[in-house]
């Protein structure tokens, strides 16, 4: 087993690409926090899979939750080996004349804030065990321009900034930091917004880079790689951004 005996803490967990990250942890022999802020369905999540898991409802654009989140992990296993900033919410698809302040502030508080909050309480935590593994759930909208709206894009390169800063502060102290940047998967991200309310114009702005998607992934190709950056067959690799879009970003 490639994760046995670790503890892991994974985001947005009830559903999509958390929830097999979630799945393949445990059967990978990891003991698992599975947070997500619906918790009717981070429970039934919990249920399904069995073993050692441990649901737990929060909502990471909230300091308070996220910590308590962590704390769950050394409460119920004494230690924290992992961490995945996987939950995220889209945007409006809105240019940056158009983007209004709910959106933005809403988008950046779950994609920016939440990985923060989570990765300031976790890494002291990680830095006393002298070892510890953060991946971070991104996109290619990090790396361009061209597939979502400024809030969503904005979060994303930040998020790729933050993670390649911790990876270089604490890479001499044991602690590895990789983010993930992901193509089109299939996952229900688009419930997360009134799709009634997306900038059809500026969508359709985006549908030259749209049209050059090779294909979609499933949220278990998401999931192979980040057991991959959390396990120690990758101890030397940190600080990378792997782009897993089936060659989109070559296009």
């Amino acid at each position: 087993m490639r994760l046995k005996d670790k503890v892991a803490v994974v985001t947005g967990a009830g559903s999509g690409m958390g929830l097999e990250i979630a799945r393949l942890f445990v059967a990978e022999g990891a003991k698992v926090i599975a947070a997500d802020w619906h918790g009717d369905d981070v429970n039934a999540v919990a249920a399904e899979i069995g073993g050692d898991i441990v649901p737990v409802t929060a909502n990471v654009a909230v300091e308070a939750e996220c910590v308590a989140m962590i704390d769950r992990a050394i409460s119920e296993f004494g230690r924290i080996d992992i961490l995945v900033n996987n939950a995220g919410v889209m945007d409006l698809f809105q240019s940056v004349a158009d983007v209004d302040n709910d959106t933005w502030r809403r988008v950046l508080s779950v994609n920016l804030d939440g990985p923060m909050f989570a990765m300031r309480r976790a890494v002291p935590l990680m830095l006393a065990q002298g070892r510890g593994s953060i991946v971070n759930i991104a996109s290619v909208a990090g790396l361009g321009g061209g597939s979502a709206g400024a809030a969503y894009t904005a979060s994303k390169h930040a998020l790729i900034g933050l993670g390649q800063s911790t990876a270089f502060q604490y890479a001499k102290a044991g602690l590895r930091c990789n983010t993930v940047a992901s193509g089109g998967v299939t996952t229900n991200i688009m419930q997360s917004i009134d799709q009634s309310h997306i900038d059809q114009a500026a969508l359709g702005r985006l549908g030259a880079y749209h049209a050059a998607n090779p294909g979609m992934l499933e949220p278990i190709d998401i999931a192979n790689l980040v057991l991959f950056l959390a396990s120690d067959e990758s101890r030397y690799i940190n600080g990378t951004v792997i782009a897993a879009d089936m060659g989109w970003r070559a296009a």
